[in-house]
């Protein structure tokens, strides 16, 4: 055992025995006061009350851990609920075997024990500093069944994700004290602060599977639709998510080798992981789930073992829902721009996700780090669904990542009592812009917008002989290109096109369309699919059977460009005042992508390349001047194409792994953690078969 560990117990030790008796002085008091309010509970004797506390103490850290193995799938269903029914249960026999003791049924024994269990939290919290003495009780407790690590064994690594978070806000959350604990670290001079740019959909399916198993090859969105199946892919459906981590995973991933993952969309190919979706951990029977993966989860196990963390969790959701309720009202009061609906069932939904998801992750990630094991990455996403629906540094998102940094903090503190040093890296997935939904500002969602410009009164369908026009289109010389300096040229010359097509519509076939199309919007991407034609339906075709779409499409105020595929050039990209070949690199007129990055045509020309790349991919117009650009979803921050601070996340590490050059794309995080890794010591994993789920 490291002296780090010993140390943390010996300071520790002496508070956790006074809280332990000022924690039993509690709740006898407590015992009295309840004995004289409740008409069906009675004590006799004034010793029964200690003895009561004392064997409910006993109960409840002895007993009830080993009760919870067995329930717990009853009470993680139940958030915690049951398991004060079944506490209470064995709270009404516990107090039969004292002499004297009268409890007349489950509800009095019931309500004894979630007021013992409010007192018992109440004084264990005013007894904390931010209540991490409560946190390090567990740990230190759990420490003392670690498993031994050899002294030659490598450090550790945990990387901790704050879902969403960009640099710009990482760096401002430190310097005006939102995050103190990575505002400690740089301050000390441990770690260094750094971005990385995303892939162009900047969204956590991608970033998360090229993080952890080194490709995001194909996955073109956070939703879309895949024609030789027929079905609609979502990254957070655990069907989805397992079927992506097939085709990307070759079994060495980031976490193979002894690693956990806690609270993920994939596992990194690591042997146990819990609350992530690809490991389906919930849905599956015992023999067809992952090895290792536990179908409830370590960190529920950890969190629910104590009955006080039930009430902690109750108490702290109830807060958040009259925290999302006051800051709502607050946003309409004032007329804040922009802004989303926010009422329904969201507030418990954003309570389930900040407090619950965030604690038992936490947990889980306690349990590794006690454990000793060698890599660890988990998610905390709070910060991302806050800013979602409240904007990406409104107060009660900004009390939302403190709230997480408090949680990465104790993570820190409890790293002492492991059995092996560690070394801990934050990042994010990516970013969020900030923006105007697209409905909202212009009447009108997207899938409406293309719909309606796909329909026969709009589009029309071309008779075959005028289909010639389609070889022309976009094939403007380069004369032209230099004299199409003025704004509008690209424009302009696409309505041009459609008089000339509008004159050779057919009447009688006006009424019908070539294609079904569906239009999946995810986040500042909008993924348009012809789904009656088989394979990718390229430019020529469009323009052929929709004259209408395109030109407005890249007219429209709220679209910056579109990429489609031409049979005779390759992938383009268009713009209102410009074309962008890619293929050749041609730029005529403006260049569609100037706003978004240096970066920005590698990026489109390698989505170009997956085989399930939408026929037109339809990204947001971004203003470079207020740093804003409006989301095909209804969310106020948002990420998922390019355009601002959703393109680039945070990376906080160690600064003795050194410099690194420019990091563009999550495979290129991927390579450099592996790096790390190997620096450390770390052996490199052994390609195993991949387990084969069928659901």
């Amino acid at each position: 055992m490291n002296t780090r560990g010993t140390r943390g117990r010996l300071i520790r030790g002496g508070r956790s025995l006074t809280r332990a008796l000022l924690v039993w002085l509690a709740v006898t008091g407590a015992l009295y006061v309840l004995q004289a309010l409740l008409p069906g509970f009675a004590m006799d004797q004034w010793w029964q009350p200690t003895v009561s506390a004392l064997l409910l103490g006993v109960l409840v850290a002895g007993v009830w851990p080993v009760v919870m193995r067995v329930a717990l799938p009853v009470v993680f269903h139940t958030l915690g609920l049951a398991g004060f029914l079944l506490l209470g249960a064995a709270t009404l026999v516990a107090f039969y075997a004292v002499p004297g003791v009268h409890i007349d049924d489950l509800h009095t024994a019931l309500i004894v024990v979630i007021a013992i269990s409010a007192v018992g939290g109440a004084v264990s919290s005013l007894l904390a500093i931010d209540e991490d003495e409560i946190f390090f009780r567990r740990a230190a407790w759990r420490s003392k069944r670690s498993r031994p690590v050899g002294s030659d064994a490598p450090p550790g690594m945990l990387f901790l994700q704050v879902d969403g978070l960009s640099y710009q806000v990482a760096r401002r959350a430190i310097r005006d004290g939102n995050m103190p604990t990575l505002a400690q670290w740089l301050d000390e001079g441990s770690h260094t602060l750094t971005s990385w740019h995303t892939d162009w959909s900047a969204q956590t399916g991608a970033s998360m599977c090229g993080i952890l198993h080194g490709s995001s090859h194909d996955i073109p969105g956070y939703r879309w639709y895949e024609k030789d199946s027929g079905r609609v892919m979502t990254c957070s459906s655990p069907r989805a998510a397992t079927e992506i981590e097939r085709r990307n995973s070759d079994g060495r991933g980031l976490l193979a080798v002894d690693g956990a993952s806690r609270g993920n969309m994939f596992t990194g190919d690591a042997s146990r992981a819990s609350l992530t979706m690809s490991s389906v951990a919930l849905l599956l029977p015992k023999g067809l789930r992952r090895a290792g993966t536990d179908r409830i989860g370590a960190g529920y196990y950890t969190y629910f073992a104590n009955p006080l963390n039930a009430v902690r969790t109750v108490a702290s959701a109830a807060a958040e829902v009259c925290r999302e309720v006051m800051a709502a009202a607050g946003q309409r009061r004032a007329n804040v721009r922009p802004r989303v609906d926010r009422g329904g069932l969201y507030p418990f939904k954003r309570a389930s996700i900040t407090v619950l998801s965030r604690d038992v992750v936490a947990f889980a990630v306690l349990e590794d780090i006690l454990a000793g094991r060698s890599v660890v990455y988990a998610d905390f996403v709070g910060y991302d669904e806050v800013a979602h629906h409240s904007g990406i540094e409104r107060f009660d998102t900004l009390a939302t990542l403190r709230a997480i940094d408090q949680q990465i903090g104790r993570l820190w503190r409890a790293a002492e009592l492991a059995p092996r040093d560690y070394r801990i890296v934050l990042l994010s997935d990516h970013g969020q812009t900030q923006g105007w939904a697209f409905a909202g500002r212009f009447g009108e969602p997207i899938a409406a917008l293309v719909a309606r410009l796909c329909d026969s009164e709009d589009g029309g369908r071309v008779r075959e002989q005028d289909s010639r026009m389609s070889a022309e289109g976009w094939q403007v010389g380069a004369a032209v290109a230099e004299a199409a300096t003025h704004d509008g040229f690209v424009a302009r010359r696409l309505r041009s096109r459609v008089d000339r097509l509008e004159s050779t519509i057919d009447a009688e076939g006006a009424g019908s369309s070539s294609y079904d199309v569906l239009t999946l919007a995810s986040g500042h991407l909008a993924l348009v699919s012809f789904t009656g034609h088989e394979g990718r339906v390229d430019l020529e075709t469009v323009e052929r059977h929709y004259p209408r779409l395109l030109p407005t499409l890249v007219d429209h105020p709220g679209i910056g460009f579109l990429l489609v595929h031409s049979s005779e050039l390759g992938p383009v990209v268009l713009g209102r005042d410009g074309v962008h070949r890619l293929a050749s690199g041609v730029v005529i007129g403006a260049d569609p992508l100037a706003d978004y990055g240096p970066h920005a045509a590698e990026l489109v020309r390698r989505m170009d390349t997956f085989p399930h790349c939408a026929d037109i991919m339809i990204n947001s117009r971004y203003d470079p001047e207020t740093d804003n650009a409006s989301p095909f979803e209804p969310h106020v921050g948002s990420h998922g194409g390019l355009g601002g601070q959703q393109n680039h996340g945070f990376l906080l590490y160690p600064k003795e792994f050194g410099e690194h050059g420019e990091l563009v794309g999550s495979e290129a995080l991927h390579r450099l953690f592996r790096r790390w890794l190997s620096e450390l010591g770390h052996p490199h994993p052994v390609k195993e078969p991949n387990v084969t789920l069928e659901l």
